[in-house]
């Protein structure tokens, strides 16, 4: 017979959170619902209101018949995730918030709480698994590992590679073992309120709002020259801070066009930037998305976390890795690998690696875990 537990769930105003709360009452658990505020400025404008969210949650709440507590995380959010959040930007780096909130928020101050209110097990909205595997070298005899959600294109382990055994042994995530669709599907089928609600996109305390203008309030803005690969200045950035590698849109030179067609791009091919060199305050840009300064074979990530508690071994075979959400593993060698570094080894090159973004290694549906992309070449 399978064992019940005492579940906090946290109730995010969302349809994947609110199944989630149902599957677990229906297989018998007692459920308790938390909503997390996580931000508090401005958060009553049109771009990131978290009254409504709310609403929505507690609204789920009474349909599925359970209690829901509204909690207060916004200090602990500013100070642990916002904080570097802008850290990394003033150096010119591009974070991922959503990683940081998954360690230090929703796994870590949401845990610690619900463990106050004598939970046994908490749970998420996301699209992940955790399995136990028996193992006689760990305290409990088992270890858990962290595996893909099994609807491919909304797996989220890449965003929780950072929770280690404690966290894990402790999460439940409902929904990781169904597909969107039928997610989708069991909200509408027991009249839930936010069947057909919008997924929630972005970063929570930016929302929809214009991404420049939001970092414009915090960063102070140095503009520099932009400069073509042959050092020719061609126009000029409004601050490092406000771009990332890749990115295609909004550099401000749309106009300009290369004759005499550089490396990687023709004439009208679209500019992308390239480098960033904080020293001179320049902006480097490049025609044509495969243009070599875009493409990288190795990479160096700081900052480690693994879901075992051990990196994987150096030379180890069968291995993948993301260097950004939204793609497939790509096939890499561990060239190297201590508590404090790790070299990857990509035999077909990568596109715009990001200095501050997450690589995240996987044997197959097994999350390892991974670190912050610190440089790459």
């Amino acid at each position: 017979m399978k064992k019940l537990h005492r579940v906090v769930v946290g109730l995010s105003g969302g349809v994947d959170s609110a199944v989630s709360a149902w599957l677990l009452k229906q297989q018998g658990h007692e459920v308790i619902g938390i909503f997390m505020k996580n931000w508090e400025d401005d958060d009553d404008s049109e771009y990131c209101s978290s009254r409504q969210d709310f609403l929505d949650a507690a609204s789920v709440a009474d349909v599925i018949g359970i209690e829901i507590e509204h909690v207060n995380f916004a200090a602990d959010y500013k100070d642990r995730v916002f904080s570097e959040f802008l850290r990394e930007y003033q150096a010119g780096r591009t974070p991922n918030p959503d990683v940081l909130c998954n360690a230090e928020i929703k796994f870590k101050a949401f845990l610690d709480h619900a463990m106050r209110l004598g939970a046994e097990k908490i749970a998420t909205g996301h699209y992940a698994r955790v399995r136990a595997v028996a193992d006689a070298a760990c305290p409990a005899g088992e270890r858990f590992e962290l595996l893909k959600g099994l609807d491919p294109l909304k797996d989220q382990s890449y965003f929780l590679h950072r929770l280690n055994q404690a966290q894990l042994s402790k999460t439940l995530f409902p929904v990781g073992e169904l597909p969107k669709t039928e997610v989708r599907r069991i909200a509408a089928e027991i009249a839930l309120p936010n069947a057909r609600k919008k997924d929630s996109t972005g970063i929570c305390f930016i929302g929809e709002r214009p991404f420049r203008e939001f970092l414009n309030r915090y960063l102070a803005n140095q503009p520099g020259p932009i400069r073509d690969d042959r050092g020719r200045q061609i126009g000029e950035h409004v601050g490092l801070s406000f771009y990332t590698l890749g990115q295609r849109k909004g550099i401000g030179i749309g106009g300009v066009k290369e004759k005499g067609a550089p490396r990687g791009g023709g004439e009208h091919e679209p500019w992308f930037v390239a480098r960033k060199d904080m020293a001179s305050n320049t902006l480097y840009v490049v025609q044509g998305h495969d243009h070599p300064w875009l493409l990288q074979h190795t990479l160096v990530a700081q900052d480690l976390s693994w879901v075992s508690g051990q990196p994987p071994a150096t030379g180890t075979p069968g291995l993948g890795a993301k260097t950004r959400y939204r793609q497939a593993d790509a096939p890499c060698e561990v060239r190297a690998s201590s508590a404090s570094e790790l070299t990857l080894h990509f035999p077909q090159a990568q596109w715009a690696v990001t200095p501050g973004q997450s690589t995240v290694l996987y044997d197959g549906e097994i999350c390892l875990g991974g670190g912050i992309i610190n440089a790459a070449s």
